[in-house]
């Protein structure tokens, strides 16, 4: 399988209200160190509306969304996004990550427990 499609495959399995982090997704796809090429990776598919990736559920590991002038303003869409599927932002605009944060299950994926 192919590097981006590890982490497209990752990123689908986050389920509707919960967020996963950059790193996070790195280590599940077998990419640990990787957050950035994470980022890399879904900025190419943020742009098409119908995209059946859910990227706009990987923050950084603040809780924050990545803000980026490349982006063309997907920045405040990823955020629109979070806040319809039930995410909610502190005044700092933080996602809360022990509430929000995705913990798959061990058998599914094998992670460390410190991913969750």
């Amino acid at each position: 399988m192919k590097t981006y499609d590890r982490i497209y495959a990752v990123v689908r399995q986050i389920p509707q209200g919960q967020v996963a982090t950059y790193g996070q997704v790195a280590e599940l796809a077998g990419l640990p160190g990787r957050a950035r090429l994470v980022g890399y990776a879904l900025f190419r598919v943020a742009e098409p509306l119908d995209s059946d990736i859910p990227w706009q559920r990987v923050v950084n590991a603040k809780g924050e969304v990545s803000e980026s002038p490349f982006r063309n303003g997907s920045d405040y869409l990823q955020r629109s996004l979070l806040e319809q599927e039930g995410v909610a932002f502190d005044g700092r605009d933080r996602i809360d990550l022990k509430r929000y944060r995705w913990c798959p299950p061990l058998e599914t994926w094998g992670q460390t427990p410190g991913l969750c």
